[in-house]
């Protein structure tokens, strides 16, 4: 059984790294193929098109180069599980900025050429220890680019849902890095070991206070996989609705996540 986590866990920085760009470039690839007619569909993120959403993708990675280029403070004051919560006061901002981008860049395989030499470049010259300044806080940048595969990974998830049949690749070292850092989350939120949360094959962890299993079968268990879980932590689906389609399994009168969800949006 694995020990409750109190601190972040550690990742690997060069993993981390070719982890977030090459996700990026599945996504490339993907959005070099798509029309004005894919680009003009809806997608579950409200009255965003898919054209608008490719452009948040970029705007993502942007943010390393952008973060990169400023000045280093002197410390981070903002661990990795503090970020998930401070994402909703930025929510607006970066809707206006991505529409603000749609319009101005309607070469998105440029943007995107642009964005992935710039980042590649910036990253190479950067140390393991840079600390970034960012608005919601300074962090390191391993942490950041651990927060980056969250987000490629649930946007490539928004595009595949978008655009019926793209069928975007999910680079494994983002998936596992983005599932980790949810379930972590989760941990953190409602710390305890009353319950196992399982995430195959990249997540176990326990949360939600009452008393601590030690052995055999845990009385509380949820089983779901990493997709199903980045989805609900993000807000791309409830609790009722993975449940009800079977993408969840959970066991035990301590097995309702849905009051902790989503974690982030």
């Amino acid at each position: 059984m694995p020990p409750a986590r109190k601190r972040p866990r550690a990742y690997d920085p060069a993993r981390t790294r070719t982890a977030v760009l090459t996700q990026f470039r599945h996504v490339r690839e993907a959005v070099r193929g798509l029309d004005d007619g894919h680009l003009a569909l809806p997608t579950r993120l409200g009255d965003r098109t898919v054209r608008q959403l490719a452009a948040h993708i970029a705007l993502t990675v942007t943010s390393v180069s952008r973060a990169l280029q400023r000045e280093e403070p002197a410390r981070a004051a903002m661990t990795l599980l503090d970020y998930p919560a401070s994402t909703a006061a930025s929510g607006g901002s970066v809707a206006d900025r991505t529409r603000r981008l749609a319009e101005a860049e309607p070469d998105l395989d440029a943007l995107y050429a642009r964005t992935e030499d710039e980042v590649t470049g910036l990253l190479a010259a950067a140390p393991e220890s840079r600390v970034l300044d960012l608005p919601a806080g300074a962090m390191t940048l391993t942490d950041f680019l651990v927060t980056r595969t969250v987000e490629l990974v649930v946007h490539t998830d928004d595009l595949n849902t978008a655009v019926p049949d793209l069928e975007i690749p999910y680079d494994r070292q983002a998936l596992a890095a983005g599932t980790r850092m949810l379930a972590d989350t989760l941990a953190a939120k409602a710390p305890g070991g009353a319950t196992e949360v399982r995430i195959p094959p990249y997540a176990v962890v326990q949360c939600l206070a009452g008393p601590r299993h030690t052995r055999g079968t845990p009385p509380n268990v949820v089983e779901t996989d990493p997709l199903t879980w980045l989805r609900l932590a993000t807000g791309r689906s409830t609790w009722p609705e993975a449940l009800d389609a079977a993408k969840v399994s959970a066991s035990g009168e301590r097995a309702d996540l849905s009051a902790l969800l989503p974690l982030m949006r």
